[in-house]
């Protein structure tokens, strides 16, 4: 059975920092493309960044510079530092395990950025 198990979300002023983990579980961890979308509330679920197997990294406009993805292949975990949040940061954030035939989802950790 595969799950992905995201991990270390909270409440967090502007300018502070959160780092998301997510541990996979019944997948060949290190094949897979790990992601990170997140959705606010009322908006479609977006990209944030992602990470190939070979390390290769993606981000979205509005994560470069101060969001870093990175994974631990032997902890089967991928990481998201996220640095200077600001309040439109605030979403559920969703972690993704994406193969070459089948994606998986996690259930979400929930970012707030308020002041």
């Amino acid at each position: 059975q595969v799950q992905l198990v995201e991990s270390g979300g909270g409440l967090v002023q502007p300018g502070g920092s959160l780092r998301l983990s997510c541990v996979g579980s019944g997948i060949i961890f290190s094949s897979f493309t790990m992601a990170w979308y997140r959705q606010a509330p009322g908006k479609q679920r977006e990209l944030v960044s992602s990470m190939t197997s070979g390390g290769s990294t993606n981000y979205a406009d509005s994560a470069k510079g101060r969001f870093t993805i990175s994974r631990d292949n032997t902890q089967k975990t991928v990481f998201l530092q996220m640095n200077n949040l600001q309040p439109e940061d605030t979403a559920v954030y969703y972690c993704n395990a994406a193969g070459r035939f089948r994606e998986y989802w996690g259930k979400g950790t929930l970012v707030t950025v308020t002041s």
